[in-house]
């Protein structure tokens, strides 16, 4: 990192936050003194002594009978899908990798290690997918299920050889405190399998493995639980990592019946769900996978403390219920779902290891378990089924369902979602807020711009994410506004980047008008409610909103969707002042063809599910001369993983206001 991006980052923090950072550091250097040289394996003893007589309960934990346990337990091999596509058999103890070049991740202390923009090496968040160790819990898993000590000995080889290479505080693998916490996690559900498992087991060498396999993760839960409960998050960092941090500390409290480590997890949520969180539901971070990731974080500890007796503030239950409906108004009808901002995968528990797992609909899933109303028919979750136990399972069909029909407008989260009455069509459109905090680590450059799927397939597609700590001439390509379905002025981004997680200058929105159903504003239950009955009083479907990001020109944006196969975009810029090029982007989703570019229209063909496309038109007319092309571009649909596809882009110059009316009509067509 330049000089350049610590002194931007300075300006990020408040002088309580660069007082507890310099505390942090402070911290490091005591263990550097302990851990930096002399290589102690995390599993080694105990190393802090009052929690040395801490006994694990396995009954605290949440698990499923194992008669209930799903087919999917008695597969082979165990794999877990790492980012970027990545061969799990040909990386399962590479631990150091660098992934995107042959190099390694040198063995220094955690503290001294500079993980960001490595190009020479590779991206550091692809390779903590492999020392999560989704595969020790899966692996556990499957010993409990099937009895086979195949896998217990696949495990015991895995997990000491991590141990090995792995000392406490030295390498890739300890440089987040967050990656720290969703290992333990994993740590924890792969002790609560095993020794629920070996109470039954008769094999003397196996058993003599489990025995030890027991006896080093409860040191190690211990050893990572409290390195978390010095180090969380706080501050300006204090985003997601800071939840999947309170959610480590609570489960291990309640599993190790330590009240310092469940009363400080309590403590951050009772303060991070309401302020991470807008009252209708939608998440800051202004990253739908974001918001998924807390709430599974959040999920898993509520899970815990009902199966344990512990009472589930009203707040977090009122605020994850609000968040729910909204990430499952996100979803369509076919599968797909409107994801804006970046999305790198992550997840805290996964005892399936496939790649064809929606998250969301996992998340939607645990929900309904914990939560009054229900947003799934049932559980059909590989990992829900293993750790949740079947009475649990059994209530979802009594609660009220959510309904996630109709088009409705989250006014303070920013973002609107518009769906025909067939449910062939959704549009999201983003017209909220940048990020979240100082920082805004996972916000995209996007305000106003939109998403359309036919029948699953994108037609209009979002950029995507792709990578984080290498290639940052990607990282922010990625973000640009340039490369999503909005308007740029002069070539410029709608907000300043300052790094790969980092903003300054920011646009700010505002909500002028719409017609749709309010997120969360229903009356009563109200569930049911979300109908787009104002739309369709109106005739129209409306949002119109603006943004300020290219000041003083001021970019509004209004939609009028006609509810089955016409879509409008009244684009005007307003307190122009002389000669201003724009430029309106439209990134085709996969498998979009240009057919054709005409004066002032595209033709396009794109697919709308198996054995269909759509003929699209989309025709411009505005108060200024324009050209139109088709341009190479790029999405991720992926963490890890890019793809080509094209752009339409309109441009023009004006030296006043002017109006852009694009016009978009689809129909669909038979394939043979």
């Amino acid at each position: 990192m330049g000089i350049g991006w610590y002194i931007n980052r300075l300006r990020a923090m408040r002088v309580p936050e660069i007082a507890w950072r310099l505390e942090q550091k402070a911290a490091q250097q005591a263990e550097r003194k302990v851990f930096g040289k002399r290589r102690i394996a995390v599993t080694d003893r105990v190393f802090r002594r009052e929690w040395e007589a801490l006994v694990f309960h396995r009954e605290r934990l949440a698990m499923a009978e194992r008669a209930d346990m799903p087919a999917f337990a008695d597969a082979a091999p165990v794999r877990i899908a790492l980012p970027g596509g990545y061969d799990y058999e040909t990386y399962q103890k590479d631990w150091h990798a660098g992934f995107q070049t042959p190099q390694k991740w040198p063995q220094v202390f955690s503290g001294d290690l500079r993980y960001k923009q490595r190009d020479e090496i590779g991206d550091a968040r692809t390779n903590w997918e492999l020392n999560r160790h989704f595969q020790f819990a899966m692996l556990a898993c499957r010993y409990d299920r099937t009895g086979d000590g195949k896998y217990v000995t696949e495990l015991s080889d895995l997990f000491f050889d991590w141990n090995r290479k792995n000392p406490f505080l030295v390498g890739i693998s300890w440089t987040s405190v967050m990656e720290a916490a969703i290992r333990d996690i994993n740590w924890i559900y792969t002790l609560g399998f095993l020794s629920d498992a070996a109470l039954a087991e008769k094999d003397a060498e196996t058993k003599e493995k489990i025995d030890a396999l027991c006896g080093a993760l409860r040191i190690g839960i211990i050893n990572m639980t409290e390195y978390i409960a010095v180090h969380y998050s706080r501050y300006s960092s204090a985003n997601n990592h800071v939840i999947a941090e309170a959610a480590a500390m609570g489960l291990a409290g309640l599993v190790m019946n330590c009240g310092a480590w469940f009363d400080t997890a309590f403590y951050i949520l009772q303060y991070e769900i309401e302020r991470q969180n807008y009252s209708d539901g939608v998440n800051k971070e202004a990253s739908l996978h974001y918001q998924s990731f807390f709430m599974e974080a959040v999920g898993l500890l509520v899970l815990h403390m009902q199966i344990n007796g512990i009472r589930v503030p009203q707040m977090w239950r009122n605020t994850l219920v609000k968040m729910s409906r909204y990430l499952a108004d996100c979803q369509g009808a076919y599968g797909e779902c409107v994801v804006f901002g970046d999305d790198d995968g992550g997840k805290i528990l996964d005892l399936q290891g496939t790649d064809r797992r929606s998250h969301y609909l996992y998340v939607l899933q645990l929900m309904s378990v914990v939560l009054p109303e229900r947003y799934a028919s049932a559980v059909t979750d590989g990992t829900l089924l293993a750790i949740v136990p079947s009475h649990l399972r059994e209530r979802i069909g009594e609660k009220r369902r959510h309904r996630n029909t109709g088009s409705v407008c989250y006014e303070q989260g920013g973002v609107s979602l518009l769906k025909s009455a067939d449910g062939s069509v959704l549009i999201g459109i983003d017209h909220g807020e940048l990020g979240f905090g100082s920082i805004a680590a996972h916000g995209h450059a996007d305000a106003l711009s939109f998403q359309m799927y036919l029948r699953g397939s994108a037609v209009f597609a979002d950029a995507g994410t792709y990578l984080y700590h290498i290639d940052l001439e990607n990282r922010n390509a990625f973000r640009r506004t340039e490369n999503h379905n909005t308007v740029t002025i002069n070539g410029a981004d709608q907000s300043e980047m300052l790094g790969a997680f980092l903003w300054g200058r920011r646009a700010r929105t505002r909500l002028l008008a719409h017609n749709l159903a309010v997120g969360n504003a229903r009356s009563g239950e109200g569930a049911e409610q979300s109908g787009p009955a104002a739309g369709r009083a109106a005739g129209m479907l409306c949002v119109e909103a603006e943004h300020d990001g290219y000041g003083p020109v001021i970019h509004r944006r209004k939609y009028r969707y006609d509810g089955k196969n016409g879509l409008q975009l009244y684009d005007d810029l307003l307190h122009v002042k002389r000669d201003t090029a724009f430029g309106i982007h439209f990134l085709l989703g996969p498998g979009c063809r240009v057919e054709e570019t005409r004066a002032d229209s595209f033709l396009l063909s794109c697919p709308c599910g198996p054995g269909r496309r759509a003929a699209v038109t989309l025709q411009c007319r505005g108060e200024c001369g324009m050209r139109l092309s088709v341009e190479e571009a790029w999405i991720s649909t992926t963490y890890g993983v890019k793809e080509p596809v094209k752009k339409l882009r309109i441009a023009g110059t004006t030296n006043a206001d002017c109006r852009i009316v694009t016009t978009i009509r689809w129909k669909e067509q038979n394939v043979i």
